[in-house]
C-alpha cells in the first residue's frame, strides 16, 4: 500500500475545503440555522412532540442527513471530476498506484470534510434545541457509514459526468427530494396508509430512520434493515467503482 500517495491525494483534497471555508463550511451552518428557524419556528409551533421527541430535537438527524448527503456527493464528484476536466487525472491514473489507492485518497478527504460539517452541524443544532444521544456507538456508525458511501457513489457520478450539468443533475434532481421526502422533517406514520407504504421504497428513509433512532429510539422503520440497507448500498458502491477502474469506463477515453 503506497501511503504516500494516498496522503499526497488526501492533503491536496483538504486543502481545497480550506481555501473555500465560506462555501464549504459557512454556507452550510446558515443554512441549517434557517431550516431550525423555519420549521423549529413556524412549524414547531403547530407540532409539539412526535414519538414523544420536540420537533425541533426531531429534525436535527433529519437535517445532519441532508447536509451529509449533499455534501459527501458534491466533494467526492468534484474533487475527480476537476482532474478529468482539466486532464490531470491520466497523471495519477500513469503513477504507480493502485485505484484503491486512489480511491482512498479522494473518497476519504471527501468523507473527512462532511464529518467535520457533521459535527459543527450537530454543535450549531446545540445552539437551538436539546439534543439527545442515546447510542453514540451507532450515531458514529451511522455518520461514518453514510459519509463514506455517499462519497463513493458522487466519486462514481463524478466520473460519469462529461459537464457541470451532469454533475449536479443527480445530487439535485433525485438525492435532495428523495431526502426531503425519506422523513427527514416528519415521521411517515403522519402520513396516510397508501403513502407509508410508498415512501418505504425510498432507500434514504432506512438511513434517516436509523440515524434518528441512535439518537431517541425512534424509528420508522426496523434498525436491523436500517444497518443492512447502508451495508449494501456501501458494497453496491464499491463494486461499481471497482468495475469502473476495471474497465476504465470514462478513463481511457
Amino acid at each position: 500500500m503506497n501511503f504516500e500517495a494516498i496522503k499526497a491525494i488526501y492533503f491536496f483534497e483538504m486543502a481545497r475545503m480550506r481555501r473555500t471555508l465560506l462555501q464549504s463550511v459557512v454556507s452550510p451552518v446558515l443554512s441549517t440555522s434557517l431550516y431550525f428557524i423555519v420549521f423549529g419556528a413556524a412549524i414547531g409551533s403547530r407540532i409539539e412532540e412526535i414519538d414523544g421527541v420536540g420537533y425541533g430535537s426531531f429534525i436535527v438527524p433529519g437535517l445532519m442527513m441532508l447536509t451529509l448527503l449533499q455534501n459527501s456527493i458534491s466533494n467526492a464528484s468534484f474533487g475527480i471530476y476537476f482532474p478529468k476536466f482539466v486532464g490531470t487525472i491520466y497523471e495519477v491514473l500513469s503513477a504507480p498506484i493502485s485505484f484503491v489507492e486512489i480511491v482512498l485518497g479522494y473518497v476519504g478527504a471527501a468523507a473527512t470534510k462532511s464529518l467535520i460539517l457533521g459535527a459543527i452541524i450537530l454543535a450549531t443544532a446545540h445552539l437551538f434545541v436539546p439534543i439527545e444521544i442515546r447510542h453514540p456507538f451507532w450515531m458514529v456508525f451511522f455518520l461514518v457509514a453514510t459519509a463514506v458511501t455517499f462519497s463513493l457513489f458522487g466519486f462514481i457520478i463524478g466520473i460519469w459526468a462529461d459537464n457541470f450539468e451532469k454533475l449536479q443533475l443527480i445530487p439535485l434532481l433525485v438525492v435532495t427530494p428523495l431526502v426531503f421526502l425519506g422523513g427527514s422533517f416528519y415521521s411517515i406514520q403522519m402520513l396516510p396508509e397508501f403513502w407509508q407504504k410508498v415512501t418505504l421504497a425510498n432507500p434514504v428513509l432506512y438511513l434517516i430512520s436509523g440515524f434518528r433512532w441512535s439518537f431517541y429510539e425512534t424509528a420508522d422503520v426496523s434498525v436491523e434493515v436500517s444497518i443492512a440497507m447502508i451495508i449494501l448500498f456501501l458494497v453496491l458502491c464499491i463494486g461499481l467503482v471497482w468495475w469502473i477502474f476495471r474497465t476504465g469506463y470514462k478513463l481511457k477515453t
